[in-house]
């Protein structure tokens, strides 16, 4: 009789994203001449930078011709795409990191999911609460919590981020081995401080622990005193593994192409409390069950560090930025508390009220799909996020219907 991983059984029924797609589908059936604008889900809506699409164009004519054409690429990565990460993204910043040391991948949701793998089922893992779903949900996965009560897995040391700790958590007060961190914050848009990032490497030194870091949105922080990387950060190299993705920067979500650090120097440690290093698990993990991400894809990628794609980036990045900045200025004017908005495409707006009927009365009366925070764990309850990934024009229209319904 075959069994079945038992550790799914223990997931909450839906997908939160499932959920929200299953609301609005019904609204729309039963409204059908109703505009429906969405600000919840975090998708670019902008298409491809033209240096990205003008590399990907000579790219596929290169996989016509037999001189030009590439099969199977080393699973890491192609060279010159591993190169110009390293150099424009972490050398150009100060942060020592290596080509050798970027794993080029389908995605930073995959990475992040496909890392704890790495490590024993015993592992105390910390994850902020409210989060993105995927740290969370993996781990359960794996097996390394118990049952569902209350909201929280059973095993699991929650980090509260609450308006009190200005969404930035706290230390945990218990001894953890894995953490996860994710700065410019999903879902609160908040971000953190070279000396708060410190804090938290310091103490993974100090713990033998070791730091998952999302970096996703880096692209959005526009405040220079602002870290882009964890590794800005001394001896962060021995402590840390960073997430980074092409989706939010070059809108490359379903392009799909990201990438994960894995310095040398970053350690963790057998039964016998002996140091082993991360690099060489991760490359065999990577080698064994990915086959690489496509020739053509990643030289669009490798143009995002060209001269007219670092520009088009960055005014694409601008162009969501500018969506979030009316969207945090319509929603202090209604009186809401929030956090997000600049150097993060996300709102995270305080309701005073169920975060689900929140999400329903926007959709009901707005026509406008937000995210509810309680999705996003424990303290998300009372919470919406809302996104700035839409055209300028659909954001307008999107926060006078806000206006409308909520004054």
């Amino acid at each position: 009789m075959l069994k079945i991983n038992e550790h799914f059984l223990k997931l909450q029924a839906s997908y939160l994203f499932s959920d929200i797609a299953k609301r609005v589908a019904a609204f729309q059936e039963e409204h059908p001449d109703k505009d429906v604008i969405k600000l919840g889900i975090g998708d670019v809506t902008k298409p491809l930078p033209a240096a990205c699409i003008q590399a990907f164009h000579k790219a596929i004519d290169e996989m016509a011709v037999e001189s030009g054409f590439h099969g199977y690429g080393p699973e890491q990565g192609y060279a010159f795409l591993r190169e110009a990460i390293a150099v424009n993204d972490f050398q150009a910043r100060g942060a020592e990191i290596n080509a050798d040391e970027v794993f080029v991948s389908d995605g930073a949701k995959c990475d992040t999911g496909n890392i704890q793998e790495l490590f024993s089922l015993d592992a105390r893992v910390a994850i902020p609460d409210p989060v993105y779903p995927v740290y969370l949900d993996t781990n359960v996965m794996a097996g390394r919590t118990g049952n569902l009560r209350d909201d929280r897995y059973q095993g699991l040391v929650y980090l509260d981020s609450t308006k009190e700790n200005n969404y930035v958590p706290d230390l945990p007060t218990e001894p953890v081995d894995l953490i996860y961190l994710c700065f410019p914050n999903n879902p609160t848009g908040s971000t953190a401080t070279i000396e708060q990032l410190k804090t938290w490497v310091d103490y993974a030194k100090e713990n033998k622990a070791l730091i998952l870091f999302d970096a996703a949105y880096e692209a959005f922080i526009r405040d220079d005193a602002l870290p882009h990387s964890i590794y800005e950060i001394e001896g962060a190299r021995e402590v840390a593994i960073e997430f980074r993705s092409f989706s939010k920067n070059a809108g490359f979500t379903g392009t799909r192409c990201a990438y994960t650090v894995v310095p040398k120097e970053c350690m963790a440690y057998d039964s016998k409390a002996n140091k082993q290093a991360v690099h060489p698990l991760w490359n065999r993990r990577h080698c064994t069950k990915f086959n690489g991400v496509s020739y053509p894809v990643q030289r669009a990628a490798e143009a995002v560090y060209s001269t007219e794609g670092k520009a088009q980036t960055r005014e694409l990045v601008s162009s969501y930025l500018k969506n979030a900045d009316l969207i945090a200025g319509v929603i202090g004017e209604l009186g809401f508390d929030y956090v997000g908005g600049d150097n993060s495409p996300y709102i995270w707006i305080q309701g005073n009220r169920d975060s689900w009927e929140f999400f329903d009365l926007l959709l009901n009366e707005a026509g406008v799909v937000c995210t509810p925070g309680a999705g996003f764990g424990k303290c998300g309850q009372g919470y919406i996020r809302l996104s700035a990934f839409n055209s300028y024009e659909n954001v307008v229209r999107a926060m006078e219907r806000i206006r409308q319904a909520l004054k």
